[in-house]
C-alpha cells in the first residue's frame, strides 16, 4: 500500500481569511505577517493541521532576505532571523495541535517554502519565467541560497520549491540542494496548460530531467497552482516504461484566474476539487494538497476522499 501525504492549502488564502483582507497585493504577500501578526501565522497553520494535513509548509514563499530588507526595512541579520523564525512558528503550532488533541505520536513533517525569484519580483512573473534569459544563475544562487540555509538552519524537515516556472531555475535549486547533502525536498513547477510549465519548456521532460538530477534528495516532484482540470492532461503516463519511476506530487489551486483590476474570478466549471483526487491517486500521485484559494476545509475533503480510497484499496 503506497503512503499518501497530504499537504497543506494555500497559507495566503487562509490567513487572508482569518484577517478579514486580500493580501494579494502585498510584495511581501502573507511574508509580512511573519513581523505583523505572528499569532495569525500560528493559528493558520492549526487550521491546516485540524484539517488534517501531515505536512505544513512555512509561511515562507515570499520571504527573502532582499525583500525582507526592502520592505521590512530589516538589516540582513534580522531578515535572516525572521526567515528562521517562520519554522519556529509551524512548530509551536504542531506542538499546541497535538496538545490540544492530545496527540503524541503522529508524525507531522515542516517543509521549508521556497517561491521563485519572480514573486520577489512582484509582476506576475512567477506564472511566466520571463525572467530566465536575463536574469544568471550565479544571481538566482546569491539570491535563493540564504534563505535556504535559514530554513535549514531553523529545523524544517524538507524544503518545498514550489512554483517554479524554467527548467534553469529548478537546476540552480537543486545544485544549492546538493550543499545540504542530508536535507530532502520536493520540486513544484508552475504549469501555463496540460503540457508546458510556465516559461513553456514540456513538462514531462522537464520533470523527468530534474529528478534524475537528484533521486536521492528528491522526496517527490509535480506540479502546484495549476487548475485542477489539467492535472491528467499533464501527468498521463508519466512514470510509463520509466525504471525508477518518480514519487509524484500536486497541489492545485481552486481552478480561479487572478488579476488586480477583478481579483480572483472564474473558477472550476461543475467539478470541485476533491472530486479530482480519485483519479489523481489512481494515477499514482501520492503527495496531495492545495494551493492559492485552497481553505482548509478543501484539505479536510481531500483528506476524506484519501482516506476512502485507502480503504476501497487495502481489502
Amino acid at each position: 500500500m503506497m503512503e499518501i501525504k497530504l499537504l497543506d492549502g494555500g497559507f495566503g488564502s487562509q490567513i487572508g481569511k482569518r484577517i478579514n483582507r486580500t493580501i494579494d497585493d502585498d510584495v511581501l504577500w502573507s511574508a509580512r505577517l511573519l513581523s505583523t501578526n505572528k499569532a495569525e501565522v500560528i493559528n493558520t497553520h492549526l487550521d491546516f493541521l485540524q484539517a488534517g494535513a501531515n505536512i505544513i509548509s512555512t509561511n515562507t514563499y515570499q520571504a527573502s532576505i532582499d525583500g525582507f530588507v526592502k520592505y521590512l526595512n530589516l538589516s540582513e541579520r534580522e531578515s535572516y532571523d525572521l526567515i528562521k523564525e517562520a519554522v519556529g512558528l509551524a512548530r509551536k503550532a504542531i506542538s499546541i495541535y497535538k496538545s490540544r488533541n492530545n496527540i503524541e505520536n503522529t508524525n507531522i513533517l515542516v517543509a521549508g517554502s521556497v517561491g521563485p525569484y519572480g514573486a520577489f519580483l512582484h509582476d506576475g512573473s512567477e506564472y511566466t519565467g520571463n525572467y530566465k534569459d536575463s536574469i544568471s544563475s550565479s544571481i538566482l544562487n546569491e539570491w535563493h541560497k540564504p534563505r535556504i540555509s535559514a530554513l535549514i538552519e531553523g529545523g524544517i524537515d524538507l524544503l518545498a520549491f514550489e512554483t517554479i516556472p524554467c527548467e534553469k531555475e529548478a537546476v540552480v535549486l537543486l545544485s544549492i540542494l546538493k550543499e545540504f547533502p542530508n536535507m530532502k525536498a520536493w520540486l513544484s513547477f508552475n504549469c501555463k496548460d496540460g503540457k508546458s510549465i510556465a516559461s513553456g519548456e514540456a513538462f514531462q521532460e522537464t520533470l523527468k530531467k530534474c529528478y534524475k538530477m537528484n533521486p536521492n534528495q528528491l522526496l517527490a516532484v509535480g506540479a502546484n497552482c495549476i487548475a485542477p482540470e489539467i492535472v491528467e492532461q499533464l501527468f498521463c503516463d508519466i512514470n510509463m516504461g520509466e525504471g525508477n519511476p518518480m514519487p509524484l506530487l500536486v497541489y492545485p489551486n481552486s481552478g480561479e484566474f487572478y488579476n488586480k483590476e477583478v481579483g480572483w474570478h472564474g473558477g472550476v466549471k461543475g467539478k470541485s476539487v476533491e472530486n479530482y483526487v480519485e483519479s489523481w491517486l489512481n494515477m499514482g500521485i501520492t503527495w496531495i494538497g492545495g494551493c492559492c484559494r485552497m481553505y482548509a476545509e478543501n484539505i479536510s475533503k481531500i483528506g476524506e476522499v484519501i482516506l476512502k480510497w485507502r480503504m476501497q484499496h487495502s481489502k
